[in-house]
């Protein structure tokens, strides 16, 4: 049995991770065994995924004054509770990839910067590239048109210069 200092703790602390989160995930995780729990716990911290089993009262508390207020009704049943500050489509990947391999958890409730989305939508999520990839695809887009141009610019002077020696070794032959 929790005291009322340790229940204020508990909600301080996840109201503070709370607050500055852009995806909540709650999953039912009955049915799962210990050793799975432990080997999805790792996973969700080497992801940089939050992640902690909270009555639901608690969590209401927690949650309310911040982005994931709305999933206040949603909360009924022993659940999972995980936030992540870094990238969305990580922790969505953690989920959807053990929910997979585990059918006992079931995704419940998924907020999107305060958005309270479906279930399902968390492999819709999981399917976003990462920040880096999103990064990276746009770093290539931004450069093609550069590239392109500096190509364009360069090809009347390549030209030329494989003309002259072209016409340098037909001389050379030629003597």
């Amino acid at each position: 049995m929790l005291t009322l200092e340790q229940k204020k703790e508990i909600v301080s602390e996840v109201a503070g991770v709370a607050a500055g989160a852009q995806l909540a995930i709650a999953a039912d995780y009955r049915g799962l065994k210990v050793s799975e729990m432990t080997a999805l716990r790792r996973e969700a911290r080497e992801a940089g995924v939050y992640m902690r089993v909270v009555k639901n009262t608690l969590m209401k508390r927690a949650v309310q004054g911040t982005s994931f207020e709305c999933m206040q009704d949603q909360l009924v049943d022993p659940l999972i509770f995980s936030f992540t500050h870094e990238d969305p489509a990580v922790m969505a990947r953690v989920f959807n990839d053990f929910a997979k391999q585990h059918k006992q958890l079931i995704i419940k409730v998924v907020v999107l910067n305060g958005k309270l989305m479906r279930p399902e939508d968390a492999e819709a999520i999981a399917k976003l590239p990462s920040r880096e990839e999103a990064l990276a695809r746009l770093m290539g887009v931004m450069k093609a048109p550069v590239e392109k141009l500096a190509r364009t610019l360069a090809a009347p002077t390549s030209k030329l210069v494989r003309t002259l020696a072209a016409v340098r070794e037909a001389k050379e032959r030629g003597q």
